[in-house]
């Protein structure tokens, strides 16, 4: 299979984890699913009262300049461990 399915079949399988994975790995799921999906981060971090967001930011921030390859395997192995 190719990567892209097997990274596609991850997302799919990513909604059907039973029990809800701790912050810190929601965090590095959405971080390896946006370098993937989207490359690098852009924009200001957000601030004020936007924890949620700046949380989101700072974990995707973390794996800058990370290849879209190596992202899509690492989601696919993340999502895997927790199935």
């Amino acid at each position: 299979m190719e990567l892209k399915e097997l990274f596609q079949q991850a997302v799919d399988n990513s909604k059907k984890i039973e029990k809800r994975p701790s912050n810190d790995v929601l965090l590095k799921m959405y971080a390896l699913y946006k370098q993937a999906t989207e490359g690098d981060v852009s924009g200001e971090r957000p601030g004020g009262f936007d924890f949620k967001g700046a949380a989101k930011y700072d974990a995707w921030a973390e794996i800058r300049g990370k290849s879209a390859d190596t992202a899509m395997n690492e989601y696919v192995a993340l999502v895997n461990s927790l199935l």
